[in-house]
Order: structure tokens, then sequence, then C-alpha cells
């Protein structure tokens, strides 16, 4: 049978409403069936969740035609357990969601609830995953905005595709991302600026400042010092990502390796080598050493591949800044 570590983390991953490591979990215990001599139980298990990823609902497709391509829609299943950051934004964001799901209270004042958010920070830092985490814990579909489609040569062209987006964020209640948001939020004063983004800056401006909808409208930046001032006043917060910590790099590698996390790690290693990557880099670091450690049949992840896997990432991020 499913030893007790597993059974726990089984329930804990489905608590928390993350259904990849309640899959991934779920065939760690079939693979240890199989190890038991139980071949029938384990195949029946892995049937069960075949069956049950193949019936997850699809992505919704209600876009309008001239805007299918250029926004992305679905609805996310990431909980806030899924995020590990300072406390100090967990606070910020949890003030976010209280505002927005109480915001009939404060409209009862005359305040309004905190629905235009900018996230800033380095790449792979959880600016995309606490979108998805804003959408799915107030129960609203997620549009993934595709600036790069949005942006194109033609004059007009493209203020006209950002009045299609800010209609149907008036039309359509969700969480809405403009992720790499540099693209159209430059400063207008930059010498490499062109006319057409200067005017889609100052349209955005102004969709942005009328905007009354209930939608959730967010951007996302790595490169802060190059968005525009006027900009940056139009949100009611801002929130501020980093590189993960030594103490989050901690958390962050013991819960995605979860029930694979051997007794002994050698943390100080671990986290001396770990340092300088992002939190979406150590997450892939831990899945490949999970990978290795499946495909050897063992219960456990090795913690020397582990080191190997962060050196490796910490290899290709060097290799890219030369």
């Amino acid at each position: 049978m499913a030893t007790a570590e597993q059974i726990k983390a089984l329930i804990r991953s489905h608590l928390n409403e993350n259904s990849e490591l309640f899959y991934t979990i779920a065939l760690q215990v079939a693979a240890h069936e199989a190890q038991q001599g139980h071949g029938e139980l384990a195949h029946e298990i892995r049937d069960i969740i075949d069956k049950a990823q193949n019936e997850k609902k699809p992505t919704i497709s209600k876009l309008p035609v001239e805007l299918q391509g250029m926004v992305l829609l679905e609805e996310p299943d990431v909980s806030k357990a899924s995020l590990i950051l300072p406390q100090n934004l967990q606070n910020r964001l949890e003030r976010v969601i209280r505002e927005y799901r109480q915001q009939s209270k404060l409209k009862h004042f005359g305040l309004t609830p905190r629905r235009k958010i900018m996230l800033i920070g380095p790449p792979g830092t959880g600016k995309t995953l606490t979108t998805r985490v804003l959408a799915h814990e107030l129960r609203l579909p997620f549009y993934d905005v595709q600036v790069d489609k949005l942006v194109t040569k033609f004059m007009g062209e493209t203020s006209a595709k950002l009045r299609q987006i800010f209609d149907l964020i008036q039309q359509e209640q969700g969480v809405y991302l403009f992720d790499e948001f540099d693209a159209i939020g430059s400063e207008r004063t930059l010498d490499n600026d062109v006319g057409e983004i200067r005017r889609v800056l100052n349209s955005f401006l102004q969709f942005i400042e009328q905007d009354k909808s209930n939608s959730m409208i967010v951007t996302a930046s790595n490169r802060p010092e190059l968005l525009d001032k006027a900009l940056i006043r139009r949100f009611d917060d801002v929130l501020f990502f980093d590189l993960p910590s030594s103490e989050d790099r901690k958390r962050l590698i013991e819960k995605v390796l979860s029930i694979f996390k051997p007794q002994t790690l050698g943390w100080k290693m671990i986290l001396q080598e770990s340092g300088g990557l992002s939190h979406s880099e150590i997450d892939q670091a831990c899945k490949d050493a999970i990978k290795q450690a499946i495909l050897n049949d063992e219960s456990f992840v090795s913690p020397f591949f582990l080191r190997q896997m962060i050196k490796e990432r910490q290899g290709s991020k060097n290799g890219l800044r030369k």
C-alpha cells in the first residue's frame, strides 16, 4: 500500500488544489505498488489518472474572432499555496484579494478595490504565476494578452486592437495580464522610441484611466527603468518581485521535491550553489531531478543529481550573460 508520506502528500496537494502535484504523487504511488508486485493495482491507478486528465475541461474559447490568437483565455487552477514569496509580498497580494472579494463594502463608502496592478521584477520570479493565482483565488477567467502580437508597424492599427481589448475587459469580467509590457509602456522620451509606440502608450494611458470595469488589469515588466512614469501613476499598486532569498529557495525546493525529498539533502551546499537562480529555474532543476529518480525507479531524489541540475541551470544562465 502507499506509504504514510505519500498519503499525506496526496491530501496536502488536494487541499491546496495543486492538481499537477496530485497527479505526480499518484503516479509515484502507482510505481510503488508495481515495485511491491501489485501490478494490477498499479495499472488501475494509472488508468484512473489518465481518465481524469483526459476529462479535464478544455481551455474555454469565447473570445471574439478578431482577438483570437492575440488573447489567450484559460481557467487557472493554481492556488496561493503554489507561491513561494517573501512574507511582505504575500501580505500585499492577500490585501489585493481581500479588497476585490469585499469590494461592495468599499464601494458603500465611495472607495474602490485595488484592481489595476503592476508587477515588476526579473524573469522567472513568479509574476505570471501570481496573476494566475489571483484569477484562481477570485474565481475569474485568466486572459493572457499577447503584447508581441498587439504591436504592429501600421499606424493606428495597434491602438485599434488595444481598444478592442479594453472593450473585452469591460464586457467580460476577468483577470487580464499584459506581460512583457515594456513593448508598449516605454518612456515616451526615449531616443529609440517611434511614433507608433508613443501613440499606443498614450492610448493605453487613456484607456486605463477611463476603465471602470469590474475586471482586474495586471501588467508585468522585467525592465522598470524603461517604463513611463505617467503609466505607473495609473496603477493602484506596484509590486516588486526579486530573486528568491536563501530561505525562500529552501521552501521552494522542499515544496517541489515533496515526497521525493531524501532525509539528508545537504542544504548548505545546495543553497549556496542555487544563489542567483530564479524561482522558475530552481523549480525546473528540482523537476529534472525528480524525473531522473522516476526513470531510475528510485523513491527519492539523489542530492548529487539535484546539485548537478542546479549547476546546469547556473551554467545556462552564465552562458546567456556572455
